[in-house]
């Protein structure tokens, strides 16, 4: 693979008969050629230049439209712009993230859609911020102003080492950090992945991951586009929505490259099990990879998906569980090819940096570790100790990354970027693991890192949205995690200092737990009262502590008791018969958690998979009815069904 740059890649496929077929719902899919992919890019380049944007600035690209999205990305490429693709946001916090990276680029424009555009006007109004939605407005470039993309743009020469595009961080409360990454960079990593997964051109991959993550965009299109490979790229909707449409979707268009992490594979399966495949000619048996990254890997649940969809062709071998982080672009390790998942059992009371594994299959202490093999091309693995010293097989670590596919920093931070990546380049993952016979095991997260529902949360930084609530002080409040076992996703903790009455209590934690879920989408499994916060000598909260005593049952008494005041409290009845199917509805997703008429249900503590669950049953019983973004703005039993109402109305 001799390409220096990504133009370079485009331009030696642009005469091939692959195409991307972006699967709408709908019948709204559309397949294109790569010839077709460049005339429309340099044709956006064309609009882009004409309103100011020059080699060097950036272009935050805000959109759900995987064509949109991917015409934009590589009109900045062939324009030496560069590409910041930001998440549409959901939540309070998602939104603030576009505003916190806007100020930290020098350069920046927006390029997003109307609908959207106009969301945000709506958000900034409503948290005070109209001067910083003003002031981004005048660099703001909508897609429904383009109708005429016949004229090229002027394609500018870039280089191996020029930025192709920044990555930004998923964490949302915090300052987000944008990643670099360079032409060298990406195709260094490409060529790796090539040939570690034995990519040909006779391949053909589906994928519904979002293109502002990196196994979407990377993983799942670029390396796709460079391995001249016929690709299909699903809106993420769609999967959300119907999940079962992704394995049919496969199976129909014999897509044999396939990709997902462990909530997409939760997800899919909550849906089988009630329905299975309307079609029964549904046939997995030409699938050859399934890639299971971006998270860590649950073994059981690899074996459960494996185990249901066997009967449609699905080999155990296909299950490809690989390791890899946005710092390395895209992968760090793989398996080798055509082998079953492994793992190793090991003891989690000895899990601890410079710890020797001890396997113990079977035993109560045991936590499975999954094989995610070994490292790809030129990236190197190191596992170290607090002090750098490499440590010997079988001993947990920090885990380190050196190579070409290694991202030299974070844009514009200096400070970040010397935080974790050394003289030589050694970067640290903040992952802990260990090797054995050449194959890496990942055991934690070395900082407190919360894996909920698919999604990457911070505990300091959860800390700081529960302060913000305005119910709670600085040095009070200490969000820990844990997970039962078998479960693929962190339970969390808010443990909050309370010496008074519990009756008073129940209020405040329904209230921190509801605020954490509406600004940050995280779900709240218990806010504990503790009558002291355990503390280092230096005064740093011991949140592992914390977690252990929970485990322990130190709080149980207190929290029984908080438990009969939240089921004692009575809601207001439904008055239509629209708001008793729907309270039905949500009883069914939400279990325990009752809704009143004019209960928000973010304040609830339901994850967003509960959500969608809620919004596949509407669409059940009212079809076509409402989208998932309208339970955004109709977030109560009541305002839901008056919506509701009107709409049927009208049909």
């Amino acid at each position: 693979m001799a390409y220096q740059t990504l133009p370079e890649a485009l331009n030696k496929f642009r005469d091939s008969d692959r195409r991307i077929t972006y699967l709408a719902p709908q019948d709204r899919s559309r397949s294109i050629s790569f010839s077709d992919l460049y005339a429309r890019a340099i044709g956006i380049l064309r609009y882009l230049q004409d309103r100011g944007i020059r080699q060097g600035d950036q272009l935050i690209v805000l959109l759900n439209n995987n064509e949109r999205f991917i015409d934009a990305f590589w009109a900045c490429v062939y324009g030496g712009i560069i590409p910041v693709p930001i998440a549409v946001g959901v939540s309070d916090e998602q939104r603030l993230k576009l505003f916190r990276v806007y100020e930290q680029l020098p350069s920046a424009f927006v390029y997003t859609d109307r609908p959207i555009w106009h969301r945000l006007r709506d958000f900034a109004q409503s948290r005070g911020i109209a001067e910083a939605y003003d002031k981004m407005q005048s660099r703001c470039l909508l897609t429904d102003n383009i109708h005429d993309t016949s004229q090229p743009g002027d394609i500018a020469s870039v280089n191996r080492d020029d930025v192709a595009f920044v990555q930004y961080s998923s964490g949302s409360t915090s300052e987000p950090k944008g990643i670099v990454l360079t032409h060298e960079n990406i195709l260094a990593n490409i060529h790796d992945i090539v040939a570690a997964a034995r990519f040909t051109r006779d391949d053909v991959s589906l994928s519904w991951m979002p293109l502002t993550h990196d196994m979407g965009l990377i993983g799942f299109h670029l390396n796709m586009l460079v391995s001249e490979m016929h690709h299909y790229l699903m809106d993420t909707e769609v999967f959300i929505r119907r999940p079962l449409s992704w394995l049919q979707a496969a199976s129909s268009e014999r897509a044999n490259i396939l990709c997902s992490p462990n909530f997409g594979y939760r997800h899919f399966l909550r849906v089988f099990k009630k329905r299975q495949f309307d079609d029964t000619d549904v046939d997995l048996s030409h699938v050859r990879l399934i890639f299971n990254g971006a998270e860590p890997i649950s073994a059981s649940l690899c074996e459960e998906f494996l185990q249901a969809l066997e009967p449609y062709g699905l080999r155990r071998k296909a299950m490809f569980p690989v390791y890899g982080l946005a710092e390395a672009t895209l992968a760090v390790s793989f398996p080798h090819l055509d082998r079953a998942v492994r793992w190793q059992d090991i003891d989690r009371r000895s899990a601890g940096v410079g710890h020797t594994v001890r396997h113990a299959p079977g035993e109560a202490h045991a936590m499975r570790c999954v094989s995610v093999g070994h490292a790809v091309g030129r990236c190197e693995i190191r596992i170290v100790d607090r002090e750098q010293t490499p440590l010997p097989d079988g001993t947990i670590g920090r885990i380190l990354i050196h190579g070409p596919n290694v991202t030299s920093g974070y844009y514009l931070d200096p400070g970040a970027t010397k935080a974790v990546i050394d003289g030589k380049g050694w970067l640290e993952t903040g992952d802990l693991g260990f090797m054995e016979d050449g194959e890496l095991f990942i055991t934690g997260r070395e900082k407190d890192v919360l894996f909920v529902n698919g999604q990457n949360f911070y505990a300091h930084d959860l800390e700081a949205v529960a302060l913000q609530s305005g119910r709670l002080e600085l040095g009070k409040v200490a969000v820990g995690s844990y997970r039962d076992e078998g479960s693929d996703t962190d339970k969390v903790l808010v443990f909050v200092l309370h010496r008074g009455d519990l009756g008073d209590f129940a209020t405040l934690a329904r209230d921190v737990a509801s605020y954490i879920n509406e600004h940050t989408g995280a779900e709240v499994s218990e806010i504990v009262p503790v009558s002291r916060m355990l503390k280092t000598t230096s005064g740093k909260v011991q949140r592992f502590a914390l977690v252990d005593a929970y485990l322990a049952g130190e709080y149980d008494d207190d929290l029984v008791t908080l438990r009969q005041l939240t089921a004692s409290v009575v809601y207001d009845a439904p008055v239509t018969d629209v708001e008793r199917r729907l309270r039905d509805i949500c009883d069914q997703a939400l279990g325990d958690i009752r809704l009143g008429r004019h209960d928000n249900f973010f304040e609830t503590g339901a994850s967003s998979l509960k959500l969608i669950e809620i919004h596949e049953h509407i669409e059940e019983a009212f079809p076509g009815c409402v989208e998932l973004m309208d339970l955004f703005d109709f977030p109560t039993l009541a305002a839901l069904a008056e919506f509701l109402e009107r709409r049927v109305s009208a049909v």
